[in-house]
């Protein structure tokens, strides 16, 4: 099985232990030094996805965690994906539904728009983030790549944090493209949508924790036999 943006390695991992013979790649060193730290002896390798080094047909599954909404050229990835799969081979992959759905995200973004904060002009503006949050979107992603078998579930659930320090110090230090649109406003800008957050997260206060609803979507398919 191939791992994609295998980030600290648990998809990795979790296949292992079913028996998956693995291997894990991510663009970002420090990323596979984590992973090769937390799960020694799983073959983690550093490599972009979009132009992976492995042969066609080497894999029976292919997996991408929250991957393919982060890829400036998906289409371009989708096709080297499929071409590593092996016939009959497996494909899945991760992304988050819409903010409305995904709240853990959408506060942020909520916030930020409360706020009236523009966007810096000094940080590139990368792929539509929910772009696959649409079911006929990632439908046709796996079509048009000559997948069958094909289909996109939702995944809902709860994600409860401690409080609303702890989201905001979670999700700064855990993304790119969120985190960056809120450091990179002037002092009092970033005071503002703060203030906002702390009000929207209130309305997900569920005794001494916050408990907010988060969805995502599942796309898999399967590389067809030749005729």
């Amino acid at each position: 099985m191939l791992d994609l943006a295998t980030g600290p390695g648990y998809v990795a991992a979790r296949a292992a232990e079913h028996g998956a013979s693995v291997i894990g790649v991510d663009v970002a060193g420090a990323m596979i030094a984590l992973a090769d730290r937390l799960h020694p002896g799983l073959d983690f390798r550093q490599a972009d996805v979009q132009k992976l080094p492995f042969e066609a047909g080497s894999f029976d599954a292919v997996v991408g965690n929250f991957l393919i909404l982060h890829l400036g050229r998906p289409e371009q990835a989708m096709a080297g994906f499929v071409r590593m799969l092996r016939p009959g081979g497996r494909l899945a992959l991760t992304t988050w539904d819409v903010p409305e759905r995904a709240r853990f995200l959408g506060v942020f973004l909520d916030a930020v728009a409360d706020a009236g904060a523009p966007a810096p002009n000094d940080v590139p503006t990368g792929p539509n983030f929910f772009r696959f949050s649409a079911d006929e979107e990632f439908d046709a992603l796996m079509r048009d790549h000559g997948l069958e078998q094909r289909a996109v579930k939702t995944i809902a659930f709860t994600h409860r944090v401690a409080n609303a320090d702890e989201l905001w110090e979670g999700l700064l230090g855990g993304t790119v493209r969120t985190s960056a649109l809120i450091e990179r406003q002037p002092d009092e800008t970033r005071r503002r949508i703060r203030d906002s957050f702390d009000r929207l997260v209130h309305q997900y206060q569920r005794g001494a924790v916050l408990e907010l609803p988060v969805s995502a979507k599942l796309a898999s398919g399967r590389k067809p036999h030749p005729d």
